[in-house]
């Protein structure tokens, strides 16, 4: 009599390449989605861009103002319902680390300039908020996702780039207090 039972290695012959192709598959997905650096690898470890844009209260903001302090850029949409969660977990960062010198600016990409200026003074955020109309400082940063941070160090050097849903404070702090650790080298 035959049995409809297969050994235990008739199926692991048979699920083991099945396996091994879709863990590999998923961890390819992994890192092209989820790594902080995934979308501009060629912009960390480089100066990051220097731009001037329009601040939704005040005047405009020009990023080499800002040469000796650690900057986090946080690219938004008025659309992006994590933007406003990460928006909110950047805005308790800069209350608690704008004293070490820590500065945050955010970055719109609104197509509509006075949805995204609607938004923005809705959200009391401490730090200033960018009107960036034409996208030319989302396309110098090569920014393919929202939201996005770029972490630039003291001297101007991107240091992380960071694309993902994880709006959550505790996952900036690392980053933040490395580069408010770094001191610039004078010279």
């Amino acid at each position: 009599m035959m049995s409809n039972w297969r050994t235990m290695t008739d199926c692991t012959r048979s699920t083991v390449p099945r396996w091994a192709a879709l863990l590999s598959a998923a961890l390819m997905a992994f890192f092209a989605i989820g790594s902080p650096s995934a979308a501009t690898p060629d912009l960390v470890g480089h100066a990051a861009p220097d731009f001037a844009l329009p601040a939704v209260v005040g005047s405009n903001v020009r990023l080499s103002e800002y040469r000796g302090q650690p900057v986090i850029l946080s690219f938004w949409s008025s659309q992006c319902s994590i933007c406003i969660k990460q928006l909110a977990a950047l805005d308790k960062l800069y209350c608690t680390y704008r004293s070490a010198g820590l500065v945050v600016l955010g970055v719109s990409v609104d197509d509509n300039l006075t949805r995204a200026e609607q938004f923005a003074r809705a959200r009391t955020a401490s730090f200033p908020m960018l009107l960036d109309g034409p996208k030319n400082v989302s396309r110098s940063f090569v920014i393919d996702r929202l939201p996005t941070i770029v972490l630039i160090d003291r001297a101007g050097v991107v240091r992380y780039i960071r694309s993902d849903n994880g709006a959550d404070e505790r996952s900036y702090v690392v980053q933040i207090r490395t580069l408010l650790d770094d001191k610039l080298a004078l010279p």
